[in-house]
C-alpha cells in the first residue's frame, strides 16, 4: 500500500485519498468503478530492472510493492502466478508469426488467472477483519475463491449461474465452500449475490465492482513483460467477459511504461463471443454497453451486462487496439489447435483470444513479424464437457491387430 497515492472514478473523475474505505465512488455507487493511483515517481526509485533480479519470491506477490496489498501472510498462501510463457515454435510457424507466446493460466493453484484476483480478496478480507467473503461467478471466480479462502480458513458463500459446468461445481465443493446455484443468468446470479453481500456484511469479492482485484489480475500481465526481459510486444490478445481482465492488463502495463520498464504500450486486442459480444458491439458502434444475450459455450466470458465497461473499453481505445468476436465453432477449433501444436490445454474461454488471433490473421490485421502473446485464461479440465463431440470421434476397434491395421489402411489413423 505505501505507493498508493488514492482512487478516481472511472465515471465522474472525483478523487478519493488511500484511506478511502468503500469500494465505489459515494457518488456514482454501483457504476462508480474505482481506479487505483499510483505515486509512480516515488516508486521508480525503488521499482526497476535491478529490483526484480534480487527479488526471488516467485509467485504474483513478487509484486506487492505495486499492489494495494499489504506485506503479509504472503508466506501462507497458495503459490499464484509464475505461470510460464511458452514461445510457440510449431503454431507460430504454421501462421508465418516469427514471435508468438503463451502465457498457460491453467497451471495456477485452482487452474485459471481468476486465482491473481481471489489471492488479493482473501488478503483484503483478512487486513479488514472478515471471516467470510462472497462472490457470484459463472465458475472460475468461484473455484478459485473457494480454494485461496479455504487456504487461509476464512469462509465462501458463492453465487453460481444454473448452466455453470460440473468441473469447476466439483471445485467449489471439494474446497468446501456454501454454494447456490441460482436458476437464471450471471445478470440474476450477481443480483442475489450483491443482496446477500450487503444483508450479511460478507467482503465483496465481484472483481468489477472491486478496485483492489484488478491490481491482482494485473500481475500476469508484469510476469508477461518481465519473462520476456521487458521487450517490446507488439499485440496482447485477451478473452474478454466483464472487462476485469482486459482492464487489469491495461493497468499493469500502465503502470510498467510509468515506471519506464517498457518503452511502449502494445496494442491490447479484445476477442468476445459472438453470442455474447457487449464489448464488440459497443466498440463498434461508438456507443455505451447495452445488455446482450449469454448464449455461448465459453461460460466464464458470458457476461451479458459487464460491470466494468470504462476499463474494458479504454484497454482497447487507449492502446490502438480493437475488439472482434469469434463462433462457438471457432473457440472450439482453437482448443483443438492449441493443444495439438502446443501441448497446452485450454477451456473454451481460455482459448477465445487465441481464436481471436487465428481470425485476425485471416484478415491480414496480423504481420509475420509482430510480437505477439496469448493470455491463456484457464485449463480445459475445468469443463470437459464442452469437447464431448470430439471425444465422440476416438476410434473403437476390437483387441485385434488386423482391425488396427484395417483402420490404418484407410487412413482412418495418421501413420
Amino acid at each position: 500500500m505505501e505507493y498508493v497515492s488514492g482512487y478516481t472514478c472511472t465515471i465522474c473523475n472525483k478523487k478519493f485519498e488511500k484511506n478511502y474505505q468503500h469500494l465505489v465512488c459515494d457518488e456514482c455507487h454501483d457504476i462508480g468503478i474505482l481506479d487505483v493511483n499510483y505515486d509512480y515517481q516515488s516508486m521508480k526509485k525503488e521499482i526497476n530492472k535491478e529490483y526484480f533480479k534480487n527479488n526471488h519470491n516467485y509467485s504474483m506477490f513478487r509484486y506487492h510493492k505495486l499492489m494495494t496489498i499489504k506485506n503479509q501472510n504472503f508466506n501462507k498462501m497458495l503459490k499464484v502466478g509464475w505461470t510460464p510463457l511458452y514461445k510457440s515454435y510449431n503454431l507460430s510457424k504454421k501462421l508465418d508469426i516469427d514471435n508468438l507466446y503463451f502465457k498457460d493460466e491453467g497451471l495456477n493453484p485452482t487452474a485459471s488467472l481468476k486465482d491473481r484476483a481471489s489471492a488479493v480478496a482473501v488478503l483484503k478480507a483478512i487486513e479488514e477483519g472478515k471471516d467470510t467473503i462472497c462472490c457470484s461467478s459463472t465458475g472460475n471466480a468461484a473455484s478459485s475463491l473457494a480454494g485461496n479462502a479455504a487456504k487461509m480458513g476464512i469462509k465462501s458463500v458463492i453465487f453460481v449461474p444454473k448452466r455453470a459446468p460440473l468441473g469447476k461445481l466439483s471445485q467449489l465443493v471439494i474446497y468446501g465452500s456454501k454454494v447456490f446455484k441460482v436458476d437464471g443468468d450471471y445478470k440474476k446470479t450477481y443480483e442475489i449475490s450483491k443482496e446477500a453481500i450487503n444483508k450479511y456484511k460478507f467482503y465483496n469479492r465481484n472483481a468489477a465492482i472491486n478496485p483492489h482485484l484488478v491490481e491482482g489480475k494485473k500481475t500476469v500481465i508484469y510476469e508477461v513483460m518481465e519473462q520476456l526481459n521487458f521487450e517490446s510486444l507488439d499485440y496482447v490478445f485477451v478473452s474478454v467477459g466483464d472487462g476485469c481482465t482486459i482492464g487489469s492488463v491495461y493497468k499493469g502495463l500502465y503502470d510498467l511504461f510509468k515506471l519506464d520498464l517498457i518503452k511502449k504500450i502494445p496494442k491490447i486486442v479484445g476477442v468476445q463471443s459472438s453470442g455474447c459480444s457487449p464489448f464488440y458491439n459497443a466498440w463498434l458502434n461508438s456507443e455505451p454497453l447495452k445488455e446482450t444475450e449469454e448464449n455461448t459455450i465459453a461460460d466464464s466470458i458470458a457476461v451479458g451486462i459487464p460491470r466494468n465497461p470504462v476499463k474494458g473499453l479504454n484497454a482497447v481505445l487507449k492502446t490502438g487496439g480493437y475488439y472482434m468476436t469469434v463462433t462457438d465453432d471457432e473457440i472450439l477449433d482453437a482448443m483443438s489447435i492449441l493443444g495439438e501444436n502446443e501441448g497446452l490445454f485450454g477451456e473454451p474461454a481460455g482459448v477465445t483470444a487465441l481464436s481471436g488471433l487465428l481470425k485476425a490473421k485471416k484478415l491480414n490485421k496480423i504481420t509475420k513479424t509482430d510480437k505477439i502473446a496469448i493470455i491463456v485464461t484457464g485449463n480445459g479440465l475445468k469443463d470437459p464437457k464442452s469437447i464431448e463431440s470430439k471425444v465422440s470421434k476416438i476410434h473403437k476397434i476390437k483387441n485385434d491387430i488386423k482391425e488396427l491395421q484395417k483402420h490404418i489402411k484407410n487412413n482412418e489413423v495418421k501413420k
